[in-house]
């Protein structure tokens, strides 16, 4: 609500998926003076992801998206409440504006785009949709640009598993398909076998290919926590990349078309515990 009581005119009600994240935002592995930057731009991406995944016409949708995308670039004008915070947070913190845009861009995207025709089609989309988060935590902390490959790798794995995770919804509450199309056609299959209540056999492969390309995009990411310098944010990121292997685990075991595949708060807690504190030991627990 605003401050005169109204709901901002520019968001939308909780998206389709609001409160299913996998993975810490913000946790208190984060410096205690940067998380209410880092809660900013979180609180940002949720606003807009939560109008794409609205049930507004796709006219009101691409309404909204440009307005917090103008609000970002000149925030003396007004707009959306979400992006006027973001905008006031880059000031302080002087981080580029381009990660929120980007993520804009991914949404618009959305609104047009419901299939995917290879894999370089969905990595253009986790491109705009997921790296400029890892990005933006990147430069938050300071740390080097050369950083941003591999943890854009790290942050299409996690968008992948979540696209397996809710493949059956984005399929049948809003027509969205990230699996490349010719993938399943290769099985003899169409998009409309998402609709089931459980998966063929042929799904089943179609979604293990998709975990092999996950399983490599993890592998290429996994020195970053290694070189990233802020203690805190190498082992969040230590603790992200356990949680994306066990989940990929899970989904090789389990089919997300008849249960939601996740992890328990208390796996959860114990998986990436275990991973920060392997980085930590390996890293600092010599000294």
């Amino acid at each position: 609500m605003t401050a005169q009581g109204l709901a901002d005119p520019f968001e939308a009600p909780s998206g389709k998926h609001a409160g299913s994240e996998n993975f810490p935002v913000a946790s208190w592995l984060i410096p205690r003076e940067l998380r209410p930057h880092a809660m900013a731009f979180y609180t940002f991406a949720r606003a807009i992801d939560d109008v794409a995944d609205s049930d507004l016409s796709p006219e009101e949708k691409r309404f909204r998206l440009k307005a917090f995308d103008a609000a970002l670039e000149r925030p003396d004008e007004g707009g959306p409440r979400a992006a006027l915070a973001l905008a006031r947070s880059l000031a302080v913190t002087r981080v580029s504006a381009r990660h929120g845009r980007d993520l804009i861009r991914a949404f618009l995207r959305d609104v047009d785009q419901g299939r995917y025709r290879d894999w370089d089609d969905l990595m253009s989309y986790c491109a705009l949709s997921a790296a400029p988060v890892g990005r933006y935590l990147m430069d938050l902390h300071g740390e080097d640009a050369a950083l941003h490959e591999g943890s854009d790798q790290l942050c299409a794995a996690l968008q992948v598993i979540n696209h397996l995770q809710d493949c059956g919804d984005d399929y049948r509450e809003m027509d969205r398909v990230y699996i490349p199309e010719p993938w399943l056609r290769a099985e003899g299959l169409g998009v409309e076998v998402l609709a089931e209540a459980e998966a063929v056999p042929g799904l089943r492969r179609v979604w293990d290919r998709l975990l092999d390309e996950t399983q490599v995009l993890l592998a290429h990411s996994k020195p970053l926590a290694a070189r990233i310098q802020s203690r805190g944010l190498a082992l969040e990121t230590a603790a992200i990349q356990a949680l994306a292997q066990r989940l990929v685990a899970e989904l090789r075991r389990r089919d997300p078309l008849r249960e939601r595949v996740v992890l328990g708060r208390g796996t959860m807690a114990w998986v990436g515990l275990a991973g920060a504190f392997g980085a930590w030991r390996r890293r600092w627990g010599q000294g």
